[in-house]
């Protein structure tokens, strides 16, 4: 399992993604202010593993995601969904991943072909703006980490569009 903060995106700051027992396992540096939304993804000692940045030429909102310096997926909104957004983890090949449920209350759940991945939920924590993910055994916690902060991203996006109309 592992806390991440919540809503760090409005302020812009670094912060750190610890596991259940309180150990820092990775170093989100927020570089927000870029024109790309670029999120640089540290492991412990401080060595780059992952990058995120928005495409700025996309129909819907569109992150990317690279672990190790090659593409590992896109994180994409989907056209149509009614009542509930839903976002979809496109990974090469064709083990694509989507994120359903409640995306802005961070109580959703990630799966593969109808089986679950992976959790997020505020509710396992008492502290306050943060959020839990539990990964699946064998499935990347990078490219979960990366996608659930891609949702972050796009969400808080959609919120300043919304505040400014």
């Amino acid at each position: 399992m592992f806390v991440i903060k919540e809503r760090f995106f409005s302020i812009g700051d670094d912060f750190d993604v610890i596991d259940e027992h309180g150990t820092k396992v990775f170093h989100v540096d927020g570089k927000v202010l870029s024109v790309r939304n670029k999120i640089v993804i540290e492991d412990a000692s401080g060595q780059e593993v992952a990058t995120l940045h928005r495409h700025l030429v996309a129909l819907r909102p569109t992150y990317e995601i690279r672990i190790g310096g090659e593409k590992a997926a896109e994180v994409r909104k989907k056209l149509i969904t009614p009542f509930r957004d839903k976002f979809t983890i496109d990974v090469p090949g064709s083990d694509d991943l989507e994120m359903k449920g409640d995306l802005l209350d961070h109580e959703y759940a990630i799966e593969r072909d109808g089986t679950e991945v992976a959790v997020v939920s505020k509710r396992w924590l008492t502290i306050r703006d943060t959020y839990a993910v539990q990964v699946t055994a064998g499935v990347d916690p990078l490219l979960i980490i990366g996608s659930v902060l891609a949702l972050d991203l796009a969400m808080e996006r959609d919120k300043k569009k919304a505040d400014e109309d």
